[in-house]
């Protein structure tokens, strides 16, 4: 909270809101999804609202990080740069039904918000915020259902009286509405109370709204999801899992690993509620039956207003679950169908889509979770960057999670990938500075399944190839982490970048395409020759010493620069040997690591 004790919403407080509401899902993600039903009893509504916070979030903390090394800003940056950024990162961070459609949500509260004037808004622009978004998320659902977050946020948003001008006493009087409607969601949904559970993605809406209410100072956030009715207990001894993926692609534990129908999807399988056009029946035995779409498809999509009217219909006509939201030119697209191809041609038709996922409920429903007794001993678990290098991590035996630019993993992400190793104990090797809390909330967590998890603090991917060269899988769990943790700090690293926009940076101010040498996350030359300054990166690397040489290049790199740099270690550093991988698409420019 801010210095205006709670009663204006500013930059400060939209932050802490982001960050709170991170914290509230990520303590009730487990009960969000244990009682998760509708619209697919597939058990990820919590963790995909985690996901989609933690999109938004990070989106802001690069905003105040940003601002924080402007040597010319003030205090704080604008309302309307961090209102931005959270509906961004919402968006194209968005994962399953109810994340589209909190982010939505978010993203028509941030209209709002842009619009106002000031660095601060008071009760009555925040009580516009609320009911701008909820009509933004009806009109993104294409066949709103009452019962679910839709009900729960449209009663909290009516409940805003319109003239207060304090935002804690909006903030909470949204708050105490949606939870008397979160506890009527069983009387008008049948799959609820047939499960005797409230709307899962409206218990995480609740969760949000005491976030924002904790934010500006008036109490509810109490720190977990201990306190709750009793009414608000799953029927079922366990979690529904696996199968589909109505509400997300993240696997529960003890189900199947494995690559769905596009490679980029997650295998699921074990128990499976009914999945159908209507309600959803909570089964603690049951397996996908066909009855219902067999794929989940979920892309961004860049394209025009008037194309994306065209494609709802399209997509509207082919299958269900269909939710789409954003503007300004970008979108994200969820439906679930049985032609997987004909809804990805739907959007080529409309725009460019990308970042493609499609997960087939079919064939993740027919494969059996594995049992108990087949886990293997040790896995290694690895974020990678690039194509080639997720190939040469895998050839040493390494799971691998994709880290494409701009777009780090989150913490459930490294769970999943943990839980499809399916291993007593897992190496995470994050390979970035910036993935090391969110590494460290992921084995917190796969702990609870029983895993043993060691993070390695790897800040790179070459320093990651390091830890895995002196991997050992018969050496006691303990020898083996240190001996590649020793291994991965003996690895001194840099990268080659292209800047983005003109900024500072510890060697003076860079221009918009300026290629940037950096060796242990700093910058120490930059220029326009990528030779010359890949060069100049090697020698100041080596002049302390060295043994081998790893050189990455991305796909953008000049084809001749391997050759060139191997010939300039051979003429100017004697005994040191050089090996060369190609990083592929998603790579960066060129990555050196020198052990």
């Amino acid at each position: 909270m801010s210095g205006n004790e709670g009663r204006l919403l500013d930059a400060t407080t939209l932050r802490a809101w982001c960050a709170t509401a991170l914290d509230a899902l990520g303590r009730a993600r487990e009960e969000i999804d244990s009682i998760n039903v509708y619209p697919v009893a597939d058990g990820d509504t919590g963790t995909n609202l985690y996901l989609t916070t933690e999109a938004a979030f990070r989106a802001v903390e690069a905003v105040f990080e940003a601002y924080q090394e402007d040597a010319d800003a003030a205090s704080a940056p604008a309302l309307k740069g961090v209102a931005r950024a959270m509906a961004h990162g919402a968006l194209v961070g968005a994962r399953g039904n109810s994340g589209t459609i909190l982010a939505q949500l978010l993203r028509g509260a941030a209209q709002v918000l842009v619009e106002a004037s000031g660095e601060a808004v008071d009760g009555v622009v925040l009580a516009a915020a609320l009911r701008r978004a909820v009509e933004a998320a009806y009109k993104a659902v294409a066949h709103p259902v009452e019962g679910t977050v839709l009900t729960v946020a449209s009663a909290a948003a009516g409940a805003c009286p319109a003239a207060e001008a304090d935002c804690r006493v909006v903030a909470r009087a949204a708050y105490d509405a949606a939870r008397d409607a979160l506890e009527r969601t069983p009387a008008q949904l049948a799959a609820l109370g047939r499960a005797g559970v409230v709307d899962a993605g409206g218990r995480g809406f609740v969760a949000v709204l005491a976030a924002l209410v904790a934010a500006l100072g008036g109490e509810p956030f109490a720190g977990g999801p201990a306190a709750r009715p009793e009414r608000w207990q799953p029927r079922h001894p366990e979690p529904p899992r696996g199968g589909g993926s109505g509400d997300g692609d993240v696997a529960r534990p003890g189900d199947a690993g494995g690559d769905a129908a596009s490679g980029e999807g997650v295998a699921r399988g074990g128990d499976v509620g009914r999945r159908g056009s209507g309600d959803v029946a909570c089964q603690d035995t049951g397996e996908w039956d066909g009855s219902g779409p067999g794929y989940e498809v979920i892309y961004l999509l860049d394209a025009e207003d008037d194309a994306v009217a065209r494609l709802r219909a399209r997509l509207d006509a082919l299958g269900e679950s269909l939710v789409v939201v954003g503007g300004d030119g970008l979108w994200h697209v969820h439906v679930h169908v049985d032609d997987a191809g004909a809804a990805v041609e739907a959007g080529i038709e409309a725009g460019r889509p990308h970042r493609v996922r499609i997960t087939h409920f079919a064939s993740d429903a027919a494969r059996p979770a594995p049992a108990s007794g087949e886990r293997v001993p040790r896995a290694i678990v690895a974020v990678v960057p690039g194509e080639g290098l997720a190939e040469l991590y895998a050839e040493a035996g390494a799971a691998t999670v994709p880290a494409r630019p701009g777009e780090l993993p989150g913490s459930g992400e490294l769970v999943d990938a943990v839980r499809r190793a399916h291993a007593h104990e897992v190496v995470l090797l994050p390979n970035d500075a910036d993935l090391h809390h969110t590494a460290a909330a992921a084995a917190r967590d796969a702990r609870h399944l029983g895993v043993r998890v060691a993070v390695i603090p790897t800040r790179s991917a070459v320093q990651g190839v390091a830890a895995l060269a002196v991997h050992e899988a018969e050496r006691r769990f303990d020898e083996d982490v240190v001996a590649m943790t020793s291994a991965a700090g003996a690895t001194r690293y840099a990268e080659l970048a292209v800047a983005e926009h003109r900024s500072w940076t510890s060697v003076g101010i860079c221009q918009a395409g300026d290629v940037l040498g950096l060796i242990d996350g700093d910058v120490v030359v930059i220029g326009q020759d990528v030779a010359a300054i890949a060069r100049t990166v090697l020698d100041r690397m080596l002049a302390a010493g060295g043994e081998m040489v790893t050189l990455v290049l991305g796909e953008e790199c000049p084809t001749t620069l391997a050759d060139e740099l191997e010939r300039h270690v051979r003429a100017h550093h004697l005994a040191v040997d050089t090996v060369v991988y190609a990083g592929g698409r998603d790579a960066a420019l060129l990555l050196v690591g020198v052990e």
